[in-house]
């Protein structure tokens, strides 16, 4: 099969780009490419470019734009990623865990799940008695899918504390040897589903004291990045933290934000 043309390359991430609100640049032609191809192949067309005509003259259901739509989405992810956000949550569930009403953390971008179930081993270790949920939400229904499994590659691991992998997670065996399930106990504390941040947020998001939207805002522009963050940030506690990426500066944004220290806000 033969690479994307530039056109068609143009095309799709212009589709992309409205549905999602993400640019991809010309940097990424070889792997929306390479994506693109392995789609056309499931959808039996042989030949990529018109497989790109096919999406954008509707002569496919809306689910192969659902289809395209996950795979474009870039997800890598791992546990416990920018560890200092984890020690920053640590020290103020430490000071919150006396209030008895329920501690509510969203990961506003949760990919396969790795950041909401780090969220929730940390809370089932340090929240005391105080109830506690995480909700996570992604654009990708396969990365909603994956997350609500929570199978994953032991490699993910690697800045799992020991003893929470002992406690929360099940080391595969057999056709699952080099895998890692998260325990049941600690699943049905943690929900997912599919939200597009620059859109209405669904109506089962409630206000939350803690919000983690990290390694997202790196893919828009700043009018897009404005819009999330105003989005993101109705759902946040008055006095509520959010934390974004540590490569992902707000001070130039026109935004109602306040820094409580490095990618680490509150409202302004």
């Amino acid at each position: 099969m033969k690479t994307l043309s530039k056109k068609s390359f143009d095309k799709v991430t212009s589709i992309f780009h409205d549905v999602s609100g993400i640019r991809l640049g010309e940097h990424k032609m070889a792997l929306v490419s390479g994506r693109l191809q392995r789609l056309a192949q499931e959808a039996g067309e042989t030949d990529v470019d018109r497989y790109v005509d096919r999406l954008v003259n509707g002569s496919f259901s809306g689910q192969e734009m659902r289809r395209v739509i996950d795979r474009l989405t870039t997800n890598e992810t791992y546990f416990f990623r920018e560890p200092q956000h984890f020690e920053d949550l640590e020290r103020r569930v430490s000071d919150m865990k006396t209030t008895s009403d329920e501690l509510l953390v969203w990961s506003g971008a949760s990919s396969s799940g790795e950041e909401g179930y780090s969220i929730a081993m940390l809370l089932a270790e340090k929240a005391g008695r105080r109830p506690w949920r995480v909700i996570g939400t992604d654009l990708s229904s396969a990365m909603v899918v994956t997350a609500r499994r929570g199978l994953y590659p032991l490699e993910r691991a690697r800045l799992v504390p020991a003893e929470y992998l002992k406690k929360y997670c099940r080391k595969g065996t057999g056709e699952y040897d080099g895998q890692l399930l998260i325990s049941g106990q600690l699943r049905e504390r943690v929900s997912f589903l599919e939200a597009n941040l620059m859109q209405k947020l669904p109506d089962e998001l409630p206000q939350f004291d803690v919000i983690f939207l990290r390694n997202v805002l790196i893919y828009f522009d700043n009018k897009a990045k404005e819009q999330i963050i105003r989005n993101v940030v109705t759902k946040l506690k008055h006095g509520g933290v959010l934390y974004t990426g540590h490569a992902e500066s707000v001070s130039m944004l026109n935004v109602p934000l306040r820094s409580l220290g490095t990618a680490i806000h509150t409202h302004a």
